[in-house]
């Protein structure tokens, strides 16, 4: 396979190449959309029977629940970052152990910010949820098929685990017109 390049793009790789690395990162750095990094949780009641529960916050700023969420604070990693803002906002402090990556792990909101996901199982009836009454309003256990309204962010980003509203039907699962 013959690559096909065009000769000033040749010439401009082999410039930039011959640059120091810090040279080369900040070029990177100032060329490269940039995106706002959070990390979500997303934590399952470990009791509830199918289809099951989810924990769902009601925050000051948002016109529906939220799931545990935030920004990664500077070189902080995702999962590290989850464990944080779960802890922050419903007083629930588990291992790092005890979190896996949802897949997907990494949802690209089209507004230029990425969310990190982990998952979590927690006994409802043992785990005390506390919440700071400003940041948080409310936590509370929502069966997954009766969900509250969710806010618009929360809604996308469960769909792309097949639960919430915006989930779309399979037409084999629809019964036909009788």
């Amino acid at each position: 396979m013959t690559p096909r390049r065009s000769p000033a793009r040749a010439v401009g790789y082999k410039i930039f190449y011959r640059l120091p690395l810090g040279v080369r990162r900040q070029l990177v750095r100032l060329a490269v959309p940039k995106y706002i990094v959070g990390a979500v949780t997303l934590v399952h009641d470990a009791e509830a029977a199918a289809p099951g529960r989810i924990l769902l916050l009601r925050q000051p700023s948002n016109r529906g629940w939220t799931l545990p969420a935030g920004l990664l604070q500077h070189r902080e990693e995702p999962l590290v970052g989850a464990a944080r803002e779960l802890h922050e906002e419903t007083g629930i402090r588990l291992p790092l152990a005890e979190f896996r990556p949802a897949v997907p792990n990494a949802v690209v909101h089209l507004k230029g910010w990425v969310d990190m996901v982990f998952e979590v199982d927690v006994p409802a009836s043992t785990t005390e949820l506390v919440v700071d009454g400003a940041e948080v309003l409310e936590a509370a256990w929502h069966p997954l098929d009766e969900l509250p309204r969710l806010s618009t962010a929360t809604a996308r980003l469960l769909a792309n685990y097949r639960i919430g509203p915006l989930v779309e039907t399979d037409p084999a699962d629809t019964p036909p017109p009788s």
